[in-house]
């Protein structure tokens, strides 16, 4: 399997497979493919007959020049893994310049309050990164269906405030998180962290698991309090937040109410390496 490097190719390839009545899917990535990846690839091909993966390290969206620095890069790796699905999948691999030009920068948008809490709160800048690069990468590639997975939530739900804003015709999917046996969400961050921390960080779903079994009988406040105190006493994993928000608005629960969806939301530090993960409460 090669990787096409060019927009104006994968552009052609896409082109051509609608001109075939071919439904094209597009799993956006920044590489370092894993089992969660290859569950949104298998979802999507459900749906399309042709799925392009993207995979680029987009600098615009790392507010830490470290964390972009140390991101895992393994594009051979990568080919090797999605080498089985054949000519169902074409791999999207830009430089910087492909996508950026002489100008690697953010557009500024405005996604009102679902981009001041959480991410946003906790990383300036982020999702203007993200909505400026998936802004360039979906006109780039012109699916009918891109496909996102639910562990980065907060972020699937900017990505589709970002498709109104830029009035684009593409259907936005979310996806199953994708486990390992022991809870841990599937994160291309996962390859920074050492055997240890492999070993204390399904502690992270545990936690979110006791906040879901709780939800009818504790209130949002004492959950929170509860959780806090769990990782203050927990070695090797330090909370930066955490946060039980509606999920339409991601506004934070005060006072529960029917009908409403609810969702529990943290990050926590394994040493350096930063992870995210949520669960449905309700």
């Amino acid at each position: 399997m090669q990787a096409i490097t060019a927009h104006n190719q994968i552009s052609k390839i896409v082109s051509q497979a609608k001109a075939q009545g071919k439904t094209v899917g597009f799993v956006p990535t920044m590489g370092a493919l894993h089992k969660g990846h290859a569950s949104l690839i298998d979802y999507a091909l459900k749906d399309c007959a042709l799925i392009v993966v993207s995979i680029f390290v987009n600098p615009t969206q790392f507010n830490n020049a470290t964390d972009l620095e140390k991101y895992p890069r393994t594009i051979e790796k990568d080919l090797a893994f999605l080498s089985h699905y054949g000519s169902k999948v074409t791999v999207y691999n830009p430089s910087p310049e492909e996508i950026y030009g002489n100008n690697v920068s953010s557009k500024g948008y405005d996604f009102g309050h679902l981009e001041t809490v959480m991410e946003g709160e906790h990383r300036p800048g982020h999702f203007d990164g993200v909505g400026t690069v998936l802004n360039i990468l979906f006109r780039q590639v012109n699916p009918h269906k891109a496909y996102f997975g639910e562990k980065d939530f907060q972020q699937l739900t900017i990505v589709r405030k970002l498709v109104d804003i830029e009035n684009l015709d593409l259907e936005i999917i979310g996806c199953p998180i994708h486990r390992q046996e022991n809870g841990l969400a599937m994160s291309s961050r996962n390859a920074r962290l050492t055997a240890h921390q492999l070993d204390i960080a399904p502690f992270i779903y545990e936690s979110l698991l006791y906040v879901k079994d709780n939800f009818d009988t504790l209130s949002a406040r004492e959950l929170k309090a509860y959780i806090e105190s769990i990782y203050k006493e927990k070695d090797g994993l330090e909370l930066e937040y955490f946060e039980i928000v509606n999920i339409k608005n991601l506004r934070t629960l005060s006072r529960k109410r029917k009908n409403q969806q609810y969702r529990a939301f943290l990050a926590v530090y394994a040493g350096e390496v930063r992870l995210i993960d949520n669960i449905a409460l309700n």
